[in-house]
């Protein structure tokens, strides 16, 4: 199948590309700051990168929400292609799960410090505790968020392999809808 040109690329509106990308990235920093606190020696430090996991992940909660509020605005998108039904339902059930867990990771970030007696702060701003102190509910809460963090790499690693599959495979524009575009002259803002 041929590469089709880009006027036959279907788009998604600006602010959901731009905010899927600002959610990928949170991702990424939130999992590298904390992988790079378990290899380092140093309690300022480790407490510097786990202060920044904290904000990147709430970060991601906020993300979260506009992205919901765009996709209720937007309603129904556009399909990507003409794909067989157990395709769609297939995408349709790993961006849920996706979704379902760009929500719950924060949140149970937030309630597992919250029940360790952690305060969790937002730039300069001090949240309220999910959940009352209780260690042993630090303890469950965390492994919940370990357990968590494993299942978002297998979806976010099969949601990578499917779109390059869509890519290089099946070579559609499932991809290319989703990277961000330059304005054209048309999209630029009227002149003042």
């Amino acid at each position: 199948m041929a590469v089709e040109n880009d006027e036959a690329v279907p788009t998604r509106p600006r602010k959901l590309v731009v905010l899927h990308w600002l959610t990928a990235l949170c991702v990424v920093l939130a999992a590298a700051l904390i992988l790079l606190r378990d290899e380092l020696d140093g309690r300022a430090l480790r407490q510097w990168l786990l202060e920044g996991h904290r904000h990147v992940g709430l970060l991601v909660l906020l993300l979260f929400a506009a992205r919901i509020a765009l996709r209720v605005r937007h309603r129904r998108l556009a399909p990507g292609g003409r794909h067989s039904r157990v395709v769609r339902v297939m995408a349709g059930l790993t961006h849920v799960a996706l979704y379902a867990l760009l929500l719950a990771q924060p949140l149970l970030g937030w309630a597992m410090s919250s029940a360790a007696g952690t305060p969790v702060h937002f730039f300069g701003l001090t949240l309220p505790p999910l959940v009352g102190e209780d260690e042993d509910l630090a303890d469950t809460l965390q492994m919940w968020h370990v357990n968590a963090a494993w299942a978002l790499l297998v979806l976010v690693s099969l949601h990578v392999a499917a779109a390059l599959w869509h890519h290089l495979v099946l070579r559609d524009h499932t991809l290319r809808m989703m990277l961000p575009r330059r304005r054209d002259r048309n999209d630029a803002a009227p002149p003042r």
